[in-house]
């Protein structure tokens, strides 16, 4: 009998500083006839040969489908206890067996390895990485697939899975103890989610909770791979939460924390490769800390109700704002003013947020009624004139507009102007509302201001969105923060690129680059109630540093999110445009405009087609001429649906915490105004991969049919996947094989090919680690290794 090996998903997360995956792999043996053989022919009376029967077919059978995931790790200061539990099922109408492969993570120590499956204990047997070499590439051989290959040089834990009973469920329970590793003060906490290339169907459910408790006051708490759900109990603890449905997860989890005793807590990450300038990461936040003192803030709520805002959007916002005065702090001062065709205040100074000026404002806000135009000018001049002279609390005004200025002053750059003359220190948040507003102008006072735009699009909720934006401003830590650096290093192109205002419970992310080598302090300072406070914490910018190659990619998404902003708002040129292409073809920052540049730029250069980025894109005209016309309307257009979806979708890479979900984010922003930049192609593919969840005898055991149409949200991830991000290196798909988007630069480089499965392609894998992930991607692959490039073929 003719062994063959198959490879399904068992998602297995892992709490390390670096990663490793678990994994299942199922042994078929026999050939298998789905039902009673054909029976002889019947005698006749007239003589013939007796044919003989048929062949039965081979069995074809379906991967094993995961229908949850759940993770849950306890982690005290260093010690993290991590327990996962997953529910597999087998499809087939067979019994299976398989074998679960674990591989520790480099360098890393596991205890109290156990396992369960069914909820009866399993026994575990470790193998040396040298026998786990062995035992990956003979089933690399057998598959004819280079997965696998990533784990090669590890440990590996290895747990016979017998009987997969047929049509039926299999749960698995694994959980060990790590001590994890601290790095400049930030405790790293990691484990895999990358199993797209194992996944036959989304994961049913998947969900990530960690528990973190430290003797220290915990302060910044940061995933660059996830958005996560951080809430902190006091100042000692926080539960850190991630979850989704229907996904396939290919991006590994990360999660970073400090513990300091100071007001603020301030850590520092870099990577820096040779002579190049290298990367920094710099966190700083308050935390939770009880101070017993709060410091009181100066709040202008300022309200459109031209006629526009009549129905649905005036009610929410009125919500809001009723909410924003219900949570004022007692020591706070605020004022109400609403605008149409003139402003209103209701106090027409600062007032104590009292009981009685909170009753005051809860019946002003009720009353309000829709009428009239938009007077822009004069309500933020209003806003701005009512603080005190002499005052040394933070001034916030939160402005709310659903439209472009009609009445008074009406030009943009005057109204900016005025804005931003009598702003001085304050920060002008704007909100606007529905796809009628002004967009450049919004955003070039928030810019000039030191705050943010947020645009609440018709379907959405103006409560949700300012509600939760004035939960994060409530208690004030820190205002004008400013930082230094040590001598013998340069700093430059840091994002954000003004500091905001930090809140407790918050915590501020600057990327940049820097160039030269340092270890002293770094400074921050700012001003709390007028009171200089500064906070130093001794870093060290390291002249060599291959960790943390997560940081590059960070700073690139901010860059050409900064990079397109400037773009739109203060025109183009063809430095911008170049470096926006540079950056995003070489950290993988893949959205339909950043996809429509370089096509451009990649048929400008006469770029060879084996070696381009986006053929099949480059073969679908519609969707070509559809991101064109998104880049210049994001360009040109100040207000409607698709300038406002340009604000959106260069916020979202400026703010980016996480870059892949702020690039799926940022391009879902953009199909939602021009669903057809996506090709044919893509679309049939998110259409492919949300299908029927389970089927009729799948993991529900019922039929769960999604809608007909991917969501943008859905197209959006499709489209990013495009590009592969893997250990430093951007790769696009091209045809049948994965183009490393270095190989363009090296056209003239001195060529090696490698026939995939092959002596020499195992010995080369053996010899070059850092090339193992690459391998990984496919049997063929085009990648830049030194001075040659290397072809991996069938």
């Amino acid at each position: 009998m003719k062994r063959s090996f198959w490879l399904s998903l068992l998602l297995v997360v892992v709490a390390a500083p670096s990663w490793a995956a678990g994994v299942i792999i199922i042994h078929d043996a026999d050939h298998w006839w789905p039902g009673p053989h054909p029976p002889h022919p019947i005698p006749v009376p007239m003589p013939r040969p007796i044919l003989p029967r048929p062949m039965p077919p081979p069995f074809v059978w379906a991967p094993l489908e995961v229908s949850f995931a759940k993770v849950n790790a306890r982690i005290r200061d260093q010690v993290a206890v991590t327990t996962v539990e997953q529910e597999f099922y087998n499809p087939n109408p067979r019994q299976l067996e398989g074998t679960f492969l674990f591989p520790v993570p480099q360098g890393a120590h596991l205890d109290k390895f156990t396992m369960e499956i069914n909820g009866r204990p399993a026994e575990a047997e470790l193998l040396t990485a040298d026998k786990a070499r062995s035992l990956y590439e003979d089933i690399v051989r057998k598959l004819k697939d280079p997965a696998l290959l990533e784990y090669s040089g590890r440990d590996l834990f290895k747990v016979r899975v017998f009987p997969i009973e047929p049509n039926s469920r299999k749960r698995l329970t694994l959980s060990y103890t790590q001590l994890l590793k601290s790095d400049a003060g930030l405790v790293a906490f990691r484990f895999p989610l990358n199993t797209e290339k194992f996944s036959a169907k989304p994961l049913w459910n998947l969900a990530v909770k960690l528990d973190l408790e430290t003797q220290r006051p915990l302060k910044s708490v940061y995933s660059p791979t996830h958005k996560v759900e951080v809430r902190r109990h006091g100042e000692r603890g926080a539960t850190v939460g991630f979850e989704a449905a229907d996904v396939k997860p290919d991006l590994d989890f990360e999660l970073f924390f400090s513990q300091e005793t100071a007001d603020v807590g301030l850590s520092l990450l870099t990577h820096k490769l040779g002579s190049d300038d290298g990367y920094f990461l710099l966190l700083a936040s308050p935390g939770d800390v009880k101070t017993g003192k709060t410091v009181p803030k100066d709040v202008a709520f300022v309200l459109d109700t031209s006629g526009s805002m009549a129905g649905a959007k005036l009610e929410q916002a009125k919500k809001a704002l009723l909410f924003c005065v219900e949570n004022l702090n007692d020591a706070d001062r605020f004022e109400i003013l609403r605008f149409a065709t003139e402003v209103e205040p209701l106090f027409d100074k600062l007032a104590e947020a009292s009981p009685g000026n909170r009753s005051r404002a809860g019946r002003f806000i009720k009353d309000l009624k829709p009428i009239g135009g938009t007077a822009i000018d004069d309500a933020l001049k209003k806003a701005l004139s009512i603080r005190p002279d002499r005052s040394d609390r933070p001034y916030v005004v939160i402005f709310l507009t659903d439209g472009r200025p009609t009445v008074g002053v009406t030009d943009e750059k005057r109204i900016v102007d005025h804005a931003l003359q009598a702003a001085a220190s304050t920060r002008v948040f704007c909100f606007g509302i529905g796809t009628d507003v002004n967009t450049h102008l919004l955003d070039k006072i928030t810019e000039g201001t030191r705050a943010v735009s947020e645009y609440v699009l018709p379907e959405e909720d103006i409560e949700v969105k300012v509600s939760s934006f004035f939960a994060k401003i409530k208690e004030p830590v820190l205002a004008n923060p400013k930082l230094k650096f040590p001598d013998g290093v340069r700093v430059t192109k840091t994002y954000p690129t003004a500091l905001p205002d930090l809140f407790k419970g918050e915590q501020l992310v600057v990327a940049g680059r820097y160039s030269g080598r340092a270890n002293g302090d770094i400074l921050l300072e700012g001003t709390v109630n007028g009171e200089r406070r500064a906070f130093e914490f001794t870093a060290a910018f390291a002249g060599e540093s291959v960790a943390h190659d997560f940081i590059p990619r960070l700073w690139a998404t901010r860059r050409v999110g900064y990079l397109l902003d400037e773009i739109r708002l203060h025109g183009e040129n063809r430095e911008l445009k170049d470096e926006v292409v540079e950056l995003a073809r070489r950290y993988g920052i893949v959205t339909p405009y950043t996809a429509y540049l370089i096509l451009e730029d990649e048929q400008r250069r006469g770029v060879a087609l084996d070696q381009r980025s986006f053929r099949e894109l480059e073969q679908s005209r519609t969707a070509q001429s559809e991101m064109g016309a998104v880049y210049y309307s994001f360009r040109s257009d100040t207000s409607g649906d698709r300038a406002v979806s340009g604000a959106r979708s260069y916020q979202s890479l400026k703010d980016a915490s996480a870059p892949q979900d702020a690039l799926v984010m940022s391009g879902a922003e953009a199909l939602r105004v021009a669903p057809s930049a996506a090709p044919v192609a893509l679309q049939e593919r998110a259409a492919r991969a949300r299908g029927t969840v389970a089927g009729g005898s799948g993991i529900s055991g019922t039929s769960k049919a999604r809608p007909a149409q991917p969501s943008t949200r859905e197209l959006a991830n499709e489209f990013a996947r495009q590009s592969q991000f893997i250990n430093g290196r951007a790769f696009y798909q091209n045809g049948a094989q994965w183009v490393d988007a270095e190989a363009q630069k090296q056209a003239a480089a001195k060529r090696v090919r490698l026939q995939f499965g092959s002596d020499g392609y195992f010995e080369f894998a053996k010899k070059n680690p850092q090339a193992q992930s690459w391998l990984a991607l496919g049997r063929n692959v085009q990648f830049v290794l030194g001075e040659t490039l290397y072809e991996i073929h069938d």
